[in-house]
Formats: C-alpha cells, sequence, structure tokens
C-alpha cells in the first residue's frame, strides 16, 4: 500500500508555494508533499527525514525536480542546525508514523503485522522491546497515561511485567496478545492501540522532537513564513495548538496538564490566518482513513524577534517523569 499523504490540497493552500520561493518539508517519507509542493509552483524545497528507509523516493525527486529539490538525512527538530542559517519560505510537518513504516513488519510499527518489536524511525538506539523490558511498572504506566491517554494504564503494565517475568516480549504480536489479555476485545479499535502509540512516543522522543521543531521554525522561517502542521492525535494537536496560540499572543485557552501560564507581553511572532484547525473532508475520510483523525494547523510568520524559551519548555505540556532514551539506552547495555 502505497503513502497517501492526507489533507493535500489544505496544505497546499496554506502554504501557498509560490515561484522564486524555498521551503521545507521537515517530514520527507515517501516525498508526497514535496513532490506536490514542487509541481505547484516553480520553487526550491529542501526535504528531511531521519528514516533512512526513504533515500530510494530521495533519488526519485532528484532526478525529476534537479536543483530544485536538495535532501538532508536528519530529524526535523535539527532543521535549523541543517540548514546553517538559510531562511525559509514555508515549513510543513506531517507529524507520526507513515503509513510506508507500517506496511513494513520488520519495523515494528503496527500490531497488525507480527515482527520485530522496533518501533525506530531513526533505526537506531533502544527499541520498544527494551522499553516493555527494562522500564519499571511505575514508569510504564506513566507513558501508558500520558502518551497513550490509557485509562487502563495500570492493568496494562500489569500484564507486561507479569509476562516479561517468564520471557522478553520481542514480537509485535506477543505484545499485542499481551495487551488484548489485559484489556479484552471489542470497541472499534483494536485494544492495542494506544499501548503502540504510547510506546512509539517514547522511543522516538515524538513530543519533544515536536517541541524544537516548533522553534527552529520560528528561527527560520522569513516574515510572512508560513507554518503547516499535520497531526494525528490529540496530543500533538493540543502542543502546536498551544504554541500557535500563544506565540500570536492568545494563552486564554491553557493546557489541562498545567495550571494556567502567565500571560505574556511579548510581541507576536505568528498571527493565524484562522483560529481553528482543519480536518479532512467527508469523501477524503471515506477513501483514506488515515485522514480521519487527521488536524491541519497554520501560524503566518510576522517580523518580530523570536520569543525567549523559558526553562526550555516552549508550551504547557507536562511530559511524564521517566528515563531518557538515554539511560533506557543503559539499562538496557
Amino acid at each position: 500500500m502505497s503513502h497517501v499523504p492526507v489533507l493535500m490540497n489544505e496544505v497546499l493552500s496554506a502554504l501557498g508555494p509560490q515561484g522564486g520561493e524555498i521551503y521545507i518539508d521537515g517530514t520527507f517519507g515517501a516525498g508526497g508533499y514535496s513532490k506536490a509542493i514542487l509541481e505547484a509552483a516553480d520553487c526550491k524545497l529542501v526535504g528531511l527525514d531521519r528514516d533512512p528507509d526513504v533515500l530510494v523516493h530521495v533519488d526519485e525527486m532528484r532526478a525529476q525536480f534537479t536543483e530544485r529539490f536538495s535532501f538532508i538525512q536528519t530529524a526535523f527538530s535539527h532543521m535549523e542546525d541543517a540548514v546553517q542559517g538559510e531562511k525559509f519560505d514555508g515549513v510543513v510537518l506531517d507529524i507520526g508514523v507513515s503509513s510506508m513504516q507500517l506496511d513494513q513488519g520488520d519495523r515494528g510499527f503496527s500490531f497488525m503485522r507480527d515482527g520485530p518489536l522496533d518501533m525506530r524511525m531513526a533505526q537506531q538506539g533502544p527499541s520498544a522491546a527494551d522499553v516493555v523490558q527494562y522500564l519499571k511498572h511505575n514508569e510504564l504506566i506513566r507513558i501508558f497515561k500520558v502518551y497513550g491517554e490509557e485509562r487502563r494504564a495500570r492493568r496494562c503494565a500489569d500484564f507486561i511485567v507479569r509476562a516479561r517475568e517468564v520471557e522478553p516480549i520481542e514480537t509485535t504480536g506477543a505484545l499485542a496478545q499481551i495487551i488484548t489479555s489485559a484489556l479484552g476485545k471489542g470497541g472499534k479499535k483494536h485494544p492495542a492501540t494506544k499501548i503502540f502509540q504510547a510506546l512509539r512516543i517514547y522511543v522516538n522522543d515524538e513530543l519533544g522532537e515536536l517541541q524544537k521543531a516548533l522553534l527552529a521554525a520560528e528561527n527560520i522561517l522569513k516574515p510572512g513564513g508560513r507554518l503547516v502542521v499535520v497531526s494525528f492525535h490529540s496530543l500533538e494537536d493540543r502542543m502546536v495548538k498551544l504554541f500557535l496560540r500563544a506565540r500570536c499572543g492568545d494563552v486564554s485557552s491553557g493546557s489541562r496538564h498545567l495550571p494556567p501560564q502567565e500571560i505574556d507581553t511579548t510581541k507576536p511572532s505568528f498571527y493565524l490566518p484562522r483560529r481553528s484547525g482543519v480536518s479532512a473532508g467527508k469523501e477524503e475520510q471515506k477513501n483514506n482513513p488515515r485522514s480521519r483523525s487527521a488536524r491541519l494547523r497554520c501560524g503566518v510568520r510576522t517580523d518580530a524577534d523570536v520569543w525567549p524559551v523559558k526553562d526550555g519548555v516552549v508550551v504547557g505540556f507536562a511530559f511524564p517523569d521517566v528515563p531518557t532514551l538515554a539511560e533506557l539506552e543503559a539499562r538496557a547495555v
């Protein structure tokens, strides 16, 4: 199954590609957004991705668009360092796992395809199997509650800890069966959906990466430059919403994870063409089920200075108190 970029028309409308401008596709993947942007105008584009499996698509894009397209293999959180001071007219981010990754059983992202319990987008560092093997019971609970928003997180952690005492949990199928035993079958979604989401977010530090990417975009966008973000679950969308609303001076919404924030009088670094997010239409949702949870948000950079970062936090989101990936890797050695 090929990867179908969601909200394509809406992304192009929000970005508004123009001849002579230059853009970043921070989540290149199979190149869907990049190709559409380069076909929409005589512009240039830099693709970024940390997944080495995308390189075959990079070669195709270079052959088609030659000097108009370039690629840097790096996480989008490092985009500011990667472009070395260059300024851009637009940044596009499609957050989360792609269909291309889900369809490969050996990548370990999906409970629908049995394979190694991996989930690493960059294919290095601790895997999901390391998480379920070496994190403590209470640490698993916090990850499942915050990153998976799983209300029965404790029961899932109970079953995992008991199972790993018998033998290591090394495959997606084994973990899916454990969670099914814990939660039972029933409902529209597979019982392991939220647990797999939580593990994937933790293994790839997805919310930490997104936080850094939002800051980087604020730094590298020209005045009038557009930041366009497509997210697929509430945690990502909430982070993007809070960041953009704070940066345009609207902090009334706050966060359900933290007390209300103090009002910041810093000059707005973004303005919002529209305050609410954009969802896929009925026809797209029918043709592409992945689009059903998608939400697009857009901000336009003003000529104000970049906002100072307080205590390393971009928006009011409380990360769970769990070991860093480096600390987990040390446990696994």
